[in-house]
């Protein structure tokens, strides 16, 4: 079991690599399958991956990746709304075949897959993004790996009790800290390649402890659901690690943030 996670972590940490590196093309195809398999993972939960209103949450997410593609950022909302009101005709037309409860999920899966993960490509696309992007990655799995490190050597008070009973306020407290300093070591390894930022190590480290921290609610998000639903994973794609959600819920959370946070930084550095 060990060998088999670790040998399909590696595989999809190169192809995730891969994607980032290459970007356009490339990029928009990677983002689009996660995406997409990450809609389909979650409205499986709800029972209703293959309805219309599921439907019309796949196009959704294709207009999302498609307009970033063809670097029109400021249309993401456009076709957000313009989903929503498809969504919502669906729901009309096809009255009482759906239910107000099923068009709420679809829509919820729209902004929290579809939207969210956009934000890998979005940020990969701005100034000085060929960099910027794996801020996203270091401050969600840099967390991630710290807390576990710092939860089994110090941990004793949970955090969740209920939701991850695993996890440890000080394991927390441990992987901010760890990936506020792997941010800090990244934007001094590569200050000459992150001209947007008059001190790179300052605030890389800034984004890296502000991303690990909503890294975690978004691991914890996406195991209340798993726990509201009573299953264990999201699906079994990835061998040893689960489905696209049980790999990328953290990310999905990040993402958007790192985005925020990088062109905010950006504009007052």
């Amino acid at each position: 079991m060990f060998i088999t996670r670790t040998i399909s972590g590696i595989v999809l940490l190169a192809v995730t690599m891969c994607a980032i590196i290459a970007s356009g093309p490339l990029l928009y195809l990677f983002m689009l399958l996660i995406s997409l398999v990450g809609m389909y993972e979650l409205y499986r939960v709800f029972q209703m991956e293959k309805k219309i209103p599921a439907l019309v949450g796949y196009l959704t997410a294709i207009g999302i990746e498609s307009v970033i593609l063809a670097g029109k950022n400021d249309l993401v909302v456009l076709i957000l709304v313009l989903g929503f009101l498809a969504m919502m005709v669906s729901y009309v037309a096809t009255y009482p075949k759906f239910t107000a409860e099923e068009i709420a999920k679809a829509t919820f899966g729209m902004v929290y897959v579809a939207l969210m993960m956009s934000f890998i490509f979005q940020t990969r696309i701005s100034n000085d993004g060929a960099y910027t992007v794996w801020l996203i990655f270091i401050s969600a799995w840099g967390c991630d790996t710290c807390a576990y490190l710092v939860g089994r050597a110090i941990g004793k008070h949970k955090m969740t009790p209920v939701l991850s009973p695993k996890k440890s306020i000080e394991g927390a407290v441990g992987g901010i800290i760890g990936s506020a300093l792997i941010g800090a070591l990244y934007g001094t390894i590569f200050k000459t390649n992150l001209t947007e930022f008059s001190n790179p190590a300052v605030f890389c480290a800034i984004i890296g402890a502000c991303g690990g921290f909503i890294s975690m609610f978004g691991d914890l998000s996406a195991s209340a659901i798993k726990r509201q639903y009573q299953i264990k994973d999201y699906g079994n794609l990835i061998p040893g690690h689960g489905g696209i959600m049980d790999r990328f819920d953290s990310i999905i959370f990040t993402a958007p943030l790192i985005y925020i946070l990088v062109t905010l930084l950006q504009r007052i550095a």
